[in-house]
């Protein structure tokens, strides 16, 4: 398998990129081809590690910063570690790609050069709710789509779905519908006119609506919510994990909030594995980045959620 890295993203690029992909190369039996995307003198520091038979370093001539606007980026940095790889996976050279960089950059250059999968017109992120039990739900949209159509939060459903199926194991997940109340009526008007739409669609188990003390507790396995709603829904459940960890008060639980353990999260709804770290990965994340990008690609995911899209086209 080949995984393509961006160096270059996150806040502490490239040392604690570089670290963990020398340390999954460096693993007993690794069967991975790492392809290292970033910037020349950047890398130079660590040319005699990186000069390893599972190791192949792609110099790029630039880098797009966190802070840099995502469609001007992607379109006046051609040579970015990020375009680059992207471009690479388009191309079929290698099987993910995976970045900690600027989300909104990773996102418009994978819906330019990569496409959306068929039907497919909102891409979305999702995060992962530990629920009580030990099951880890999903959380979809957290920040790709802060305003979406009804339609489209049904098309979430389906992919997290999938996503809850294929990474989680979850044979027949759950969704809810967030918003402010469990029956029908309750909600916006997004919510309202959303809630017929993903109680007559296909392949999906639409429980109903779900509230936000519903999240953790066992009751639903994927809960889908516009984009808007669900980064401060994420935000809110991070800042508070973390408030608690700092105070000491340390539990299993608590620490399944630790974004650390998950590596990211893949942008749902592109038709190639294309993997979104946390700006502030280091060498541990990195590692299970990498490890989520394999699971994606092992398990299919992309196929089943196509698969799974057709099927519902058929029936309609």
């Amino acid at each position: 398998m080949k995984i393509g890295i961006d160096a270059m993203g996150g806040d502490y690029a490239p040392d604690e990129c570089i670290k963990a992909i020398l340390e999954e190369a460096n693993s007993e039996n690794c069967e991975e081809h790492f392809f290292v995307f970033g910037e020349e003198q950047a890398l130079q520091p660590f040319a005699q590690h990186l000069n390893h038979g599972n190791i192949t370093v792609i110099y790029t001539g630039e880098s797009i910063g966190m802070s840099e606007h995502p469609t001007k980026a992607f379109a006046s940095k051609k040579d970015s570690s990020i375009n680059v790889g992207v471009n690479y996976l388009a191309q079929n050279k290698i099987d993910a790609f995976a970045s900690a960089g600027n989300t909104g950059a990773l996102m418009v250059s994978s819906l330019y050069q990569v496409k959306t999968i068929d039907t497919i017109e909102r891409p979305a992120l999702s995060s992962v709710l530990p629920q009580q039990s030990g099951i880890t739900g999903v959380l979809l949209d957290v920040g790709a789509n802060s305003d979406v159509k009804p339609e489209t939060l049904g098309r979430f459903a389906v992919l997290g779905t999938e996503y809850a199926k294929a990474v989680y194991g979850i044979e027949n997940p759950r969704v809810g519908l967030l918003s402010i109340g469990e029956e029908r009526e309750k909600g916006n008007l997004l919510t309202q006119a959303a809630y017929p739409i993903l109680e007559s669609r296909k392949g999906i188990n639409f429980i109903g609506n779900i509230e936000g003390r519903h999240l953790f507790t066992d009751e639903v396995d994927v809960v889908v919510c516009d984009g808007f709603t669900g980064n401060i829904v994420l935000k809110t459940c991070e800042g508070f994990a973390y408030n608690l960890l700092e105070s000491g008060d340390k539990n299993d639980y608590l620490e399944r909030f630790n974004f650390e353990h998950y590596g990211g999260t893949p942008i749902l709804g592109i038709k190639k594995p294309v993997i979104v770290g946390h700006g502030i990965s280091k060498a541990k994340t990195f590692r299970n980045m990498i490890k989520l990008a394999k699971n994606v690609v092992e398990s299919n995911l992309i196929s089943k959620i196509e698969q799974s899209i057709a099927k519902q086209q058929s029936v309609n």
